[in-house]
């Protein structure tokens, strides 16, 4: 019985998008009267980038808040050959860096309003995923 409740879920489960184009995010922002969770990593390198993804995008209480709050932005900076981005969104994340982490922090996770300024910011992994997901959730409710 749990095999087929974990299949059905799997199968129904939709997966978070996160995006790469900074202006589609403001105007799906703007449009879902929603906020903007915009994160650096170093996707090929930086260990606790990875961890942030693996360990806290994808749980199911930061997947009910980004889904009924978020617009997910993704600014990757792999260093790996294989993993280089195209030119042009190199240019993107770089023109996201100078505005948004001009001390070049990874992983650093910015929530942004829908005109793109800057709510609050958490820099590295969270010491307590729940809390993490919490502070995001009531800073969302603090800035209505």
């Amino acid at each position: 019985m749990r095999f087929l409740l974990a299949l059905f879920l799997f199968m129904f489960s939709t997966p978070l998008q996160w995006g790469n184009n900074y202006e589609q995010a403001l105007l799906n922002a703007q449009k879902g009267h929603k906020y903007i969770l915009l994160n650096f990593s170093g996707s090929d390198w930086c260990g606790p980038c990875i961890r942030l993804h693996k360990e806290v995008f994808t749980t199911d209480a930061f997947i009910q808040l980004a889904n009924d709050k978020l617009v997910l932005l993704n600014a990757d900076f792999p260093r790996y050959k294989k993993n280089q981005l195209t030119a042009a969104q190199q240019k993107i994340n770089d023109a996201l860096a100078d505005k948004y982490n001009n001390k070049g922090v990874f992983p650093l996770t910015v929530l942004l309003n829908a005109e793109g300024k800057i709510i609050k910011s958490w820099e590295g992994f969270p010491a307590d995923i729940t809390d993490f997901i919490e502070d995001v959730q009531q800073t969302i409710l603090d800035n209505k």
